[in-house]
Order: structure tokens, then sequence, then C-alpha cells
């Protein structure tokens, strides 16, 4: 299988790192290279502010920990440029989309319904972390 870039969405990221299940089979998927995750400084940004939201109950040490071991060394960090609202019913989730277009990423996963409704942007198709792992399978 050739690697897939993809952008992760923040709810799957935190399902991924904090609770396993589905998402939770992302992890291996980039740290065997099967995939090449994108992020751009927004959405790194994003991802610390929900690590360090209080019903996580993270320490300041341990979302260094996630943040430095478990996602920036798999992750590509790709600089962004800004254009025209996408999605209008929540335009913080054009961070995403800007990402899969500027590092020509094919996929996002996420589980925001905002992003899920949308299904398709340009050649980017938003799929739910399930339908991914079934296409990443075959």
């Amino acid at each position: 299988m050739t690697i897939k870039k993809v952008v992760i969405d923040t709810n799957v990221i935190i399902s991924a790192l904090l609770f396993g299940g589905k998402p939770g089979e992302l992890i291996l998927l980039w740290e065997n290279e099967k995939i090449e995750p994108l992020v751009s400084k927004e959405i790194i940004d994003e991802y610390i502010k929900v690590l360090a939201y209080p019903k996580f109950e993270l320490s300041k040490t341990e979302i260094q920990f996630l943040l430095y071991h478990q996602l920036l060394p798999y992750f590509k960090v790709i600089e962004t440029y800004p254009g025209p609202v996408i999605i209008r019913k929540d335009p913080t989730d054009d961070k995403f989309v800007r990402c899969a277009l500027a590092g020509n990423a094919k996929v996002i996963v996420s589980g925001d319904i905002h992003l899920l409704s949308l299904k398709k942007y340009q050649d980017i198709h938003i799929i739910s972390p399930s339908d991914f792992l079934e296409i990443v399978a075959d």
C-alpha cells in the first residue's frame, strides 16, 4: 500500500490518543508509515488546546509527551494559506480543509458533523475513522 497523505481532525486525534477504539487504530498506521498525517500550526494549536481541557485531566508533561512522542515525529507540518470560508456553519473547521489542500491530501478523517456533512471538497474526501480504516485495509 502506498503512503496516503491524510489530515486528521482534532476529535479523532483525541479519541485515538486517549480512548483507543477505532480511532486508536490510526496510531499504528502512522507509526508504521502506512499513512502520512499532515498538520498545520493552527491544527497543532487546536490539538494542544483540546488536550488541555480539564475533563481530560492531563498534566503539561503528559500533553508534551503526546505531542512530542506520539504525534510530531510522525506528522508533517504544512504551511497553509488563508482563503474564502469553506464550512459556513463552522469556519474554524476550514483549517483542516486548507491543510489538505496545501499538502495535497486526498482524505480528511473526521468525526465532526460540519466536516462530514461536506463529504467532499474539490478532490478531498471527508470520511469517518471507520470508513477510512476500511479503505486502508483493502
